[in-house]
């Protein structure tokens, strides 16, 4: 398991959304809620990586999933009968 404490970066997928009123970000492969948001793409993803990084030290290695790493991502638009 890595121990971020040691100083090991992982590396995290992360979507940004764009909205009418801003930008929201959040990361895949991570235990728990982590949402960042700004006004621009950059700050969104900045404030996303300041949440990761609390995530990790308030509640431990323990958010990383064990399994083997994200390789991709991709985004689907599904019609759901009301």
């Amino acid at each position: 398991m890595l121990d971020f404490r040691q100083g090991m970066a992982r590396q995290f997928k992360i979507i940004v959304e764009k909205h009418s009123d801003g930008y929201v970000a959040y990361p895949l492969g991570l235990k728990g809620v982590v949402v960042g948001e700004g006004d621009s793409y950059e700050e969104a993803l900045a404030d996303v990586k300041s949440a990761i990084q609390f995530h990790i030290e308030t509640f431990g290695d323990e958010v990383l999933h064990d399994d083997s790493p994200l390789l991709e991502a991709f985004i689907a638009e599904a019609t759901i009968p009301a």
